[in-house]
């Protein structure tokens, strides 16, 4: 990556929208994901149910992994209800205790105060990203534009849905938008809705599944657009 790389992505975007567990915070740094994937285990369990995921999927530590296996298993039903309202109830448990990624806030700020305007599309609850902005004082910056999961789960990313419903709500062409993320999920739904992506980066390893899912542009810190901006 070039700094002219990083620019064209930054001073090129008239909306910007974030991924939320990653690039805005750490969701479960307080809560961890593997506690709330053991929760919706514990659910299935107490159903009976749960034959419906692999070894792999009860010992993955991921909370949308277990809700996905399960609507494959038993698609639109109760118990997909059911296990979405708990991940819902346990992400807003994270959202208390998460962390603020660093430099999100002023970055956030800065493109706002310069007229681009932000918004969230997440495979968390919106509810949940609307908490923890309102708590750090964004949710101004973002006003209506939060989209989340809801109980169609094909629309997860790296399904687009959440990034296209961002930039029909904001009367986008996805060539003047920009996407943040931290996952190949996050650079496929970029590269299916049409959307530059920057990734967001906190160690090598996620660099690397970054780069291997097509992810031109990378960093490591978000000062680094933020000195952009400034600049």
């Amino acid at each position: 990556m070039t700094s002219d790389e990083l620019g064209r992505l930054v001073r090129g975007a008239r909306c910007v929208l974030w991924d939320l567990d990653g690039p805005v915070c750490r969701l479960f740094a307080g809560h961890p994901a593997e506690k709330v994937a053991a929760v919706l285990v514990g659910v299935l369990e107490q159903h009976g149910l749960a034959g419906l995921l692999t070894e792999r999927e009860r010992a993955s530590g991921d909370p949308h992994a277990v809700l996905r296996a399960v609507d494959r298993a038993r698609p639109g039903g109760g118990l997909v209800a059911e296990l979405e309202e708990r991940l819902t109830e346990e992400e807003l448990r994270a959202a208390a205790s998460a962390m603020p990624t660093a430099w999100a806030d002023p970055l956030i700020r800065t493109w706002t105060a310069l007229g681009v305007r932000p918004a969230v599309a997440t495979n968390n609850a919106p509810r949940v990203a609307r908490a923890y902005l309102a708590g750090r004082g964004l949710l101004d910056c973002f006003g209506p534009h939060v989209y989340g999961r809801t109980r169609q789960l094909r629309q997860l990313k790296p399904d687009p849905h959440t990034l296209l419903r961002a930039l029909d709500d904001l009367a986008a062409a996805p060539g003047t938008a920009l996407f943040i993320g931290d996952a190949p999920t996050d650079c496929e739904a970029a590269r299916r809705a049409g959307v530059p992506f920057l990734g967001y980066a906190r160690d090598a390893g996620r660099e690397a599944a970054l780069r291997e899912a097509g992810a031109g542009v990378v960093v490591g810190s978000l000062e680094e657009p933020l000195n952009l901006l400034r600049g």
